[in-house]
Parts: structure tokens; C-alpha cells; sequence
């Protein structure tokens, strides 16, 4: 008999679980809180950066992996995903060094450029002096993405269930019970990828296990989009996903790409103040707006930084901005993606589904620090 699975969140993980389990022939159940396509959580919008720019090997190797997941995706589906704008780096030299380095045991290319050269490219733009540009990079379609990981789950025989609270999880003598608001449903595993939502939730059957999580802090966060102004940068192929690490002192590190028919994106990484998911009322901080504005009209010279159009989203967020993948008998934990994780979705699907199916781990930076003996 095929395993059962249940998946609770509809978000990009969750979404991209539940297809790689259907796909592994197991029957899933896919738990959400909130109705299709919802912008209460973190995978709402319409555009995320899809970049292979880490220093660290294992998240080089994963979006290498994720890559290819979105180009399956995008087959299977019939839908255009990811688009190759490529994605620039600027800024401090030791950070970009880092990356090239991780992108060379991978095998990926790149170019370094000077400032003059890169705004002579991407005239939109203002650059510190050291520029790493990466073709392999670009700019996910976020929303498309979702769905298009629904539909695939669904097809290949996911049954997914919208407007379904999930408010308790047990272990059971041969598997797990998890207490939704549409009833009990029992299965052999169960992966938690809520979001924000995660770390509360599974707290009551950590604690029963003696089990700990890394701190997760839920934040929200403020990027807007700014609109084009006419001139050069007037145009998509203007405008590479991009991420300023800073040297001049004062100034805060921050991303951007364009999302089509919306404008630039632009935002500062993990900054927003500390939140309850369930309780924020998501009204826009003009202090916080205005400080993004003055970093745009700064560095972002191809938009207009006096018309910005706010946005509200979520960070669940570690203290080092690790991913927690891992399992706790017969529960898959997937938190802590500390706002990068959207790009890695099909890779994120495969890891937890081994984890749920096969026990496979993770690598070891995902997995939960083991507890000392004099603990």
C-alpha cells in the first residue's frame, strides 16, 4: 500500500512537496489554512529572484538542483517560470569573491565587471565598485509557480484541501494524527511547511519529544515596488534581479528585480519588526518607506522614488538564516527560510519527500543540532 502523507501549507514548500511525493506514487493530503493563492504568508506576489549567488556549497548545489525542478515545471505545466535576466552583485569584494568561488566548484559562469562598465549595461542602476554578474540567474514568476506546483500535485494525485486549519499534531503507534478543522486525518508522516505558522504549531509535540528548534523570529517586512521612469532603463532587459552588499557605511544591505506590469521591487533583508502571523494588521511603516526610498533614489536611479507602492510580507527566520529540514519520528520540519527560500521550491519538494518516505536527511547544515548527553 502506498504511504500516506499529509502536507500542511499550500506555500512554495508545501506546493512543491506535495508534487515530488505524488510524483514518488505516495497518496498526499495537502492542508491549508487560508484560501488558494492567499497573501497572508510568505509565497504571495509576483515576482521572486531566482540566484545561484551563495558562498556556501550546499545552497550553490541546491538551486543548481532547483533549477532544474522549475525547468521540469515549467514542461510539465506549459508555463513560462523562470525568465534568464540574469543577477548582479555589487559591493563588497570579499563577499562577491566568496561567491565566485562557490559558483567555480559548481561550474556556473560569471563575469566581473567595474561600476562604469555594469551602468553602462544596466543603466538603472548604481553600482559600488566591484560587479559579479551571473547569466545563470533571473527572476521566478512567483505566483505562476505556485499554481503551477498546485496543478502538478493535483494531477499526479495530490488531493488538496483549502480553508483547513490544522491545529494538532500527535504521534501515534504506527504514524501520526493531525486534528484539522475539516476533522482527523491519520497518515504515516506528516510535513510541516506552514510558514510562519510552523514553529508555533509544532511546538506542543517538540516539547513532548524533548525536542528543540534554532530560534525562529516571524517578522514583517517592507519592500515596495517603484515604477519605471522613462529613458534606457525603460525596458525588462534593463533590469537583472540584484543584491547590494554594501561597503559605505550608513548604507543597508538590499535586493531588487523587476516585476512586470508592477515595477522595481526593491527591499531591505530581514530588517521588520517581530510579528504574531495571525495578528498584524499589515498597514505600510512610513518611517521604514521612506528610508527605502532614500536608499532608491540613491541606488536605483532608473525609477521614480517618490511613488512607491508598499508591500507586506513574512520572514520566519534563524539566527544564521539556515534552513531547518529534518524529520522528529514521524514529522517532516520545513522552517526557517529567513526570506531566501521561494527560489529553491523544487528542490526544497524533493529533499522533504525523502525525508517523509525514505528517511533520507538532508545535508547536515539542515538538519537539528543534536542534543548534548548532559543535556
Amino acid at each position: 500500500m502506498a504511504a500516506r502523507v499529509i502536507v500542511i501549507g499550500a506555500g512554495v514548500v508545501g506546493a512543491a512537496t506535495a508534487w515530488s511525493l505524488a510524483r514518488e506514487g505516495a497518496s498526499v493530503v495537502l492542508l491549508e489554512a487560508f484560501e488558494r493563492g492567499h497573501d497572508r504568508g510568505s509565497s504571495h506576489g509576483g515576482s521572486r529572484i531566482f540566484r545561484h549567488g551563495y558562498t556556501e556549497q550546499d545552497y550553490v548545489e541546491l538551486s543548481v538542483r532547483a533549477l532544474r525542478g522549475w525547468t521540469h515545471l515549467e514542461q510539465v505545466s506549459g508555463r513560462r517560470l523562470l525568465d534568464p535576466t540574469g543577477a548582479l552583485d555589487h559591493g563588497d569584494l570579499a563577499a562577491l569573491t566568496a561567491i565566485a568561488e562557490a559558483q567555480d566548484a559548481a561550474e556556473l559562469p560569471y563575469e566581473w565587471l567595474t561600476a562604469g562598465e555594469a551602468v553602462s549595461r544596466w543603466p538603472g542602476l548604481r553600482f559600488e565598485q566591484h560587479v559579479l554578474f551571473s547569466p545563470g540567474g533571473g527572476r521566478l514568476r512567483a505566483a505562476d509557480a505556485i499554481e503551477a506546483l498546485l496543478d502538478a500535485a493535483a494531477a499526479a494525485g495530490a488531493d488538496l484541501r483549502f480553508d483547513t486549519r490544522v491545529t494538532d499534531i500527535a504521534e501515534t503507534g504506527d504514524g501520526v494524527t493531525v486534528t484539522a478543522s475539516d476533522g482527523v486525518h491519520s497518515a504515516d508522516a506528516v510535513v510541516v511547511a506552514a510558514g510562519s505558522w510552523t514553529p508555533e504549531l509544532l511546538r506542543p509535540f517538540l516539547n513532548a519529544q524533548g525536542v528543540e528548534l534554532p530560534t525562529v523570529r516571524v517578522t514583517e517586512e517592507q519592500p515596495a515596488h517603484f515604477p519605471l521612469l522613462p529613458g534606457p532603463a525603460d525596458g525588462e532587459a534593463a533590469w537583472p534581479s540584484f543584491v547590494h552588499h554594501p561597503t559605505e557605511e550608513g548604507v543597508t544591505g538590499a535586493y531588487g528585480l523587476l516585476t512586470p506590469g508592477e515595477g522595481v521591487k526593491v527591499g531591505f533583508h530581514g530588517v521588520g519588526p517581530q510579528v504574531n502571523p495571525d495578528d498584524r494588521d499589515r498597514t505600510i511603516d512610513p518611517d521604514r518607506l521612506a528610508s527605502l526610498q532614500r536608499y532608491v533614489a540613491d541606488w536605483v536611479p532608473g525609477v521614480d522614488s517618490t511613488r512607491p507602492e508598499g508591500i507586506s510580507c513574512l520572514y520566519d527566520s534563524t539566527p544564521q538564516e539556515e534552513f531547518v529540514l529534518d524529520r522528529v519520528g514521524p514529522v517532516v520540519i520545513a522552517t526557517g527560510f529567513s526570506g531566501h527560500g521561494f527560489k529553491f521550491g523544487p528542490a526544497l519538494g524533493d529533499v522533504l519527500a525523502r525525508l517523509a518516505l525514505h528517511g533520507e536527511p538532508a545535508a547536515e547544515r539542515f538538519r537539528l543540532p543534536v542534543a548534548s548527553p548532559d543535556a
